[in-house]
């Protein structure tokens, strides 16, 4: 069986089947628009979400980043939750690229409220950051797979409109998000000036996300993308990958989301796991009892060969994903009960 990597949904590897997509890629350079793989990625990916364009990118770090960008100018402000990527994982990006601060609110499990983004929109004095961009992250890695419905995002919407505030998706993970909700990408796009997905997480392609909007908004992109050194050549051996997963991996995400319900679960019933976060995709974080650390904890799980990442101290995250079976959902099971 070798090792269970459950440290995330990043470490999956193209099936033979993707790899064969690849391999019969028709490439161009894409810097100069001439790869028909990735132009006709891009216009799926657009098409899925009711957009115009949209734009391949190595990397979700780099489409958020973009569109920080895209919709703000220096001495101006992001509103997200504390939990968000981009402000946990980023590298502080927002201020280096963009200059701009960052506001923010303490929500439940890395969500946020239209009431709660209204109380932290900046008066207009002199010594603030104008407040001008709201970002959501559906799932929200660190607030434990949480998600968005679009009943919660419609009122963020009609404040951000109302407010003249642009509203972004890190939808890094979102399509384990919709096969729980069974809400349509064209609704979810609706209601987002912009909207990133990843294609290397669950959809399990190597590398890769996509940025979507209006054609203003990636034209602009495309600039930026350039001058991050994102411009690549010829990208469509990748862009296969990105199709392949998204006409072929989609559905089964709800495989993922329910085998990390079932290590909830599991773990609800140890005595060494204080509490486990609710598990609503396919993200496990629990925290441990006791005088067990979170290293020492996943020390004994790389003796079994179970290897997973500490989220705190005293917290341990697990991340299910494509190439975790049922066959090491079974013996991931018995170990965690062995332990007890």
């Amino acid at each position: 069986m070798g090792k269970i990597n459950l440290m995330s949904d990043t470490v999956t590897r193209p099936t033979i089947q993707m790899l064969e997509s690849m391999m019969q890629a028709v490439v161009g350079d894409d810097v100069f628009r001439e790869d028909p793989t990735v132009n006709a990625l891009e216009e799926k990916a657009a098409q899925l979400f009711g957009k115009a364009a949209a734009l391949f990118c190595p990397s979700g770090t780099m489409t958020n980043q973009i569109a920080i960008n895209v919709h703000t100018n220096t001495l101006e402000e992001v509103i997200c939750d504390k939990f968000s990527h981009i402000y946990q994982y980023e590298t502080g990006g927002y201020a280096f690229n963009s200059g701009v601060a960052i506001k923010l609110i303490d929500g439940v499990n890395g969500k946020i409220t239209a009431k709660q983004i209204e109380k932290a929109i900046n008066p207009v004095y002199d010594w603030l950051p104008i407040s001008r961009l709201v970002v959501l992250e559906n799932t929200c890695n660190k607030g434990g797979g949480s998600y968005y419905t679009l009943d919660e995002i419609k009122p963020i919407r009609a404040l951000c409109v109302s407010k003249g505030l642009k509203l972004h998706l890190d939808g890094a993970r979102l399509f384990n998000a919709l096969v729980e909700t069974g809400e349509s990408t064209q609704a979810v796009g609706n209601h987002f000036d912009s909207i990133s997905i990843c294609l290397s997480k669950g959809l399990g392609a190597p590398v890769g996300s996509l940025l979507i909007g209006d054609i203003n908004f990636i034209n602009q992109a495309r600039r930026l993308r350039k001058v991050m050194g994102g411009g690549m050549r010829q990208a469509g051996y990748l862009a296969a990958a990105g199709i392949y997963a998204l006409d072929n991996h989609i559905e089964r995400l709800k495989v993922d989301n329910d085998r990390a319900k079932i290590i909830g679960q599991t773990l609800k019933k140890q005595s060494y796991v204080e509490t486990v976060r609710p598990v609503q995709s396919n993200i496990v974080i629990f925290d441990l009892s006791g005088a067990q650390t979170a290293a020492i904890f996943l020390e004994k799980l790389k003796s079994k060969d179970i290897l997973a990442v500490p989220f705190g101290e005293k917290t341990v995250r697990f991340v299910t994903h494509l190439d975790f079976t049922e066959a090491m959902l079974n013996t991931l099971i018995e170990v965690l009960e062995s332990m007890d």
